[in-house]
C-alpha cells in the first residue's frame, strides 16, 4: 500500500469499478419485509386472541431479525474496487463498507496479474510485482473474475507494446 496518491497522468487504458452484485433493490427489500411484518402481525394477532401471547413477540423477533439480515447485507454491498491502468501506473483502490479507502499502485511493465484456484473451490484474482501482491474482486463471480482477468491482461500487454511504454 502506498502513503501518496500519484499525481494524475495521461491516457487511461483500463479502467474497472467493481461493486457487489445485489439482486433485490432497496424498495423491493422494504416491500418484502412490510409484508412479512403484514403476514406475521396477523399471525401474532391470532395467537394473542387464543391467549398464546408471547408467540406475538416471537414474530416480531422474527421481522426484526430478517430486517436486520437485510441491513447488513446493504452494508456489504457498498464495498467498491477500482482497476485503473494508465500511461504510469497500474493503480487499484479499495473501499470497505465502512468506508475506509486503500490503494496500491504497480509498474505496469511488472505488473502480473494471476487467476489462482484455491482450495475450497472457486479462483482468486491477484495483481502481483516485486513481491507485493494484492487480491481482488473477492464478491464476483469465478467467471467475471476470468473476464476480469482476460481484460486486464490484455490491457497490459497493450501498453507493453505501445511505443514508449515504460
Amino acid at each position: 500500500m502506498d502513503d501518496a496518491s500519484p499525481p494524475p497522468s495521461g491516457a487511461v487504458h483500463f479502467d474497472a469499478v467493481l461493486t457487489p452484485h445485489r439482486s433485490l433493490p432497496r424498495r423491493g427489500r422494504v416491500l418484502l419485509v412490510a409484508a412479512l411484518a403484514a403476514l406475521l402481525g396477523s399471525v401474532g394477532l391470532a395467537f394473542w386472541s387464543l391467549g398464546a401471547w408471547p408467540v406475538a413477540g416471537f414474530c416480531g423477533l422474527e421481522v426484526l431479525l430478517v430486517w436486520g439480515a437485510f441491513e447488513l447485507n446493504d452494508r456489504s454491498g457498498r464495498a467498491v474496487e477500482t482497476v485503473r491502468l494508465d500511461d504510469r501506473v497500474l493503480r487499484i483502490d479499495r473501499v470497505a463498507p465502512s468506508g475506509r479507502a486503500v490503494f496500491w499502485t504497480f509498474e505496469p511493465g511488472w505488473a502480473r496479474v494471476a487467476l489462482k484456484s484455491r482450495r475450497r473451490g472457486g479462483d482468486r484474482l491477484v495483481v502481483s510485482s516485486h513481491g507485493r501482491r494484492v487480491a481482488i474482486g473477492a464478491f464476483l463471480t469465478d467467471g467475471e473474475r476470468g473476464d476480469l482477468a482476460a481484460s486486464l491482461n490484455k490491457a497490459l500487454a497493450r501498453w507493453r507494446s505501445a511505443p514508449g511504454a515504460g
